[in-house]
């Protein structure tokens, strides 16, 4: 897990640094020879400038002093979904921030004539809150939550059982990443009004990162109401079957060749959450399978047979 962070946090700090110094650069052909990088509060006119090389090394210094200090914070106070949040919020308003600056500049002779930019920072501040809030509520949704020790195929009286299982599979997160940086950097470039096709890579690669993204992770829960598959980082979407619903439950081997591939499959074998290959939770509703690739799937098949079988009685209620 901790070479999996490492890596997810220089991944997001160099792509980051790299849209903070590509963006200014990428427009120099038609930028002032300083930039307006202040505004007064008042009038909206800018009031203060940088070279183009100082627009370009102020705001990735102060990026990296932010993913250190993060990186410190986290070894002094320890791991938290602070750290994604921070992150991912500072990261988005840094480089929304200086797409908004490239943009008011574009095409003009003087740094003074700048166009406002109160507008986009008030978007890209909402937009930044948003993806923080997002991050911390993806980081608990993936916090680590004990499995219960115990029988599971007798539940004594008065007793409640539940099972949880989880997995994910770091290629489908990395390759959401990239796609979702592409778009990020695309969008940037159209904020930062270098160019409108950009769309074009934007809307793609924005929706194969979700699409990624959604299918890299899922934990499977099992309470007295049945069965809870949820999908993706924020544990969205969630698919439900009550214990009276499902027929049966068992174990299967399978492998992603026989699934048809990685993530959320539909073929002859019914619906798959193929995250790896291996054993998988396989419960039968409605006369059609579903099976999902996690870890201690046979704990889960024997206390979803007994709760179906139980279900009935009206004991069991939470």
């Amino acid at each position: 897990m901790r070479d999996r962070t490492g890596w997810g946090v220089a991944g997001w700090t160099a792509g980051i640094l790299v849209l903070l110094v590509v963006l200014p650069w990428a427009a120099s052909g038609r930028l002032p020879e300083r930039l307006a990088t202040h505004w007064s509060g008042g009038s909206g006119a800018p009031d203060g400038s940088l070279p183009l090389w100082a627009a370009v090394v102020v705001p990735a210094g102060v990026w990296l002093l932010v993913v250190g200090g993060v990186v410190l914070g986290r070894r002094l106070a320890g791991p938290g979904t602070w750290v994604a949040g921070t992150l991912a919020g500072a990261g988005i308003g840094l480089a929304g921030g200086q797409a908004a600056i490239v943009r008011a500049n574009l095409d003009r002779a003087d740094w003074r004539q700048a166009g406002s930019v109160t507008g986009w920072a008030v978007a890209v501040a909402v937009v930044a809150v948003l993806i923080a809030l997002g991050s911390v509520l993806a980081g608990r949704r993936d916090a680590a939550e004990p499995v219960p020790e115990g029988p599971v195929l007798r539940i004594p009286d008065g007793e409640r059982l539940v099972w949880l299982s989880r997995e994910s599979n770091p290629w489908l997160r990395l390759s959401g990443a990239v796609f979702g940086l592409v778009a990020v950097g695309a969008g940037l470039a159209v904020l930062a009004g270098l160019t409108g096709a950009a769309w074009w890579v934007a809307l793609p690669a924005g929706l194969a990162s979700l699409a990624l993204l959604g299918c890299s992770s899922v934990r499977a829960r099992v309470t007295v109401r049945g069965l809870e598959v949820a999908l993706g980082p924020l544990g969205l979407p969630v698919r439900r079957w009550p214990a009276r619903a499902i027929e049966s439950a068992r174990t299967e081997h399978r492998t992603p060749l026989e699934a048809g591939g990685w993530g959320y499959r539909i073929n002859g074998l019914g619906t798959t959450v193929m995250l790896r290959g291996g054993e998988c939770l396989v419960i039968r509703a409605k006369g059609r399978d579903f099976a999902v690739s996690v870890p201690d799937a046979a704990r889960g098949a024997a206390l979803l047979n007994t709760l179906a079988t139980r279900g009935a009685s009206g004991q069991e209620r939470e």
